[in-house]
């Protein structure tokens, strides 16, 4: 009777699989009628943590660097006398500055440059700053009010600045925040995942070199067991031999044979291939080797191009209304004339350079 299929029941899974979802957010702008507010990114230092340690991510904004700096700035020549003798912390030039300021706002959206002038008013110099000692202080209006460096020797007070004592690239700002937004919060996931996912796939490939072994003694003495299991662990670890008595030991090798589990490869791959997509940086732009169609190579080139000439206006911006000085920054190389010539050469209907070139800047 209790082998009866009358006796069955069915089973309730309703909360076993929690459908994904996202937390909402508020803005990080002032708080209207309650005086000062300050904001200090806290997690700057976990987020530098990650473009120190993985590889593809500090490849990805160092490329972001060195493409939106491209070949340098153009300017008069009475504004290139003046930045031509920035020196930075004693060995940089307005570039490398530059440079650094945009590998720290996509790190944490903000990057801060102490301007240096003379008594006269004369900019002298631009020292970078750490985003993490600075703190955003907005009056109730949310307009800044000063900035507040953190001292990193404790008890020290804070340094106070004007805030026009302060070059601040807040790239990526979102409604009425008082900061900008770097990239590494949207693809942690997407490193944690890869990296996981490597690691995993790192202890199989050890398992193949020094596989796992189960030991079958031919004792219950514990003492023996443990001096056997010193000489055992020897032998793996120095890759020797082990000799033992006929019918005292026998060992079984542990092993995974191949297709038995899921192949983590391609679940890296695409994830892979999901990190350039989120930070808007074709893989063929930082060197990959990977085979990619040499007419889909310059789409994504030149969707690229438009990305680093959108930083380059908005250094361009900030450097003329905060520090007063016009610059051009220049592309490093564009294929906009290539396929144009192209498009002639198939005897494609005329292309018009605009329509090909409809950058952020609206450079022809």
């Amino acid at each position: 009777m209790a082998m009866d299929l009358n006796n069955s029941e069915v089973g309730n899974m309703t909360n076993n699989v929690t459908n994904y979802s996202v937390d909402g957010q508020t803005t990080d702008g002032s708080s209207d009628g309650s005086g000062e507010t300050t904001w200090t990114n806290t997690k700057f230092g976990e987020y530098l943590g990650y473009y120190k340690v993985i590889p593809e991510l500090k490849s990805t904004i160092d490329t972001k660097g060195k493409w939106v700096v491209g070949k340098g700035y153009k300017a008069k020549k009475n504004v290139k006398n003046i930045l031509d003798k920035i020196k930075g912390f004693g060995k940089d030039t307005f570039n490398t500055i530059l440079q650094n300021m945009v590998k720290n706002y996509y790190v944490g959206g903000d990057a801060f440059a102490e301007i240096i002038k003379s008594p006269s008013g004369r900019i002298i110099n631009l020292k970078p700053l750490d985003p993490s000692a600075i703190a955003i202080v907005v009056n109730e209006q949310g307009i800044i009010k000063r900035y507040e460096q953190n001292s990193k020797i404790p008890g020290n007070p804070p340094k106070t600045f004007e805030p026009e004592e302060i070059f601040h690239l807040a790239k990526n700002r979102f409604a009425d925040e008082i900061h900008g937004t770097g990239i590494i919060e949207a693809i942690e996931e997407i490193i944690l995942m890869r990296n996981e996912a490597m690691t995993d796939i790192k202890t199989v490939f050890h398992r193949y070199v020094k596989p796992l072994w189960i030991w079958q003694l031919d004792t219950d003495d514990s003492t023996k067991i443990a001096a056997f299991k010193a000489k055992a662990d020897q032998t793996v670890a120095n890759s020797e031999n082990i000799y033992i008595p006929k019918g005292a030991a026998e060992a079984e090798r542990v092993s995974v044979p191949q297709f038995s589990t899921l192949d983590p490869l391609p679940w890296i791959r695409d994830l892979t291939d999901y990190f350039y997509q989120a930070t808007n940086t074709p893989d063929v732009i930082v060197g990959s080797a990977k085979q990619t169609v040499e007419a889909s190579a310059k789409i994504l080139y030149l969707a690229f191009q438009q990305s680093v000439e959108e930083d380059q206006l908005f250094i361009e911006e900030q450097v003329k209304m905060q520090l007063g000085l016009e610059i051009e920054l220049e592309f490093p190389a564009s294929i906009e004339q290539d396929l144009i010539n192209n498009a002639k050469k198939e005897g494609q209907a005329p292309v018009e350079k605009n329509d090909v070139t409809a950058t952020a800047k609206g450079k022809k």
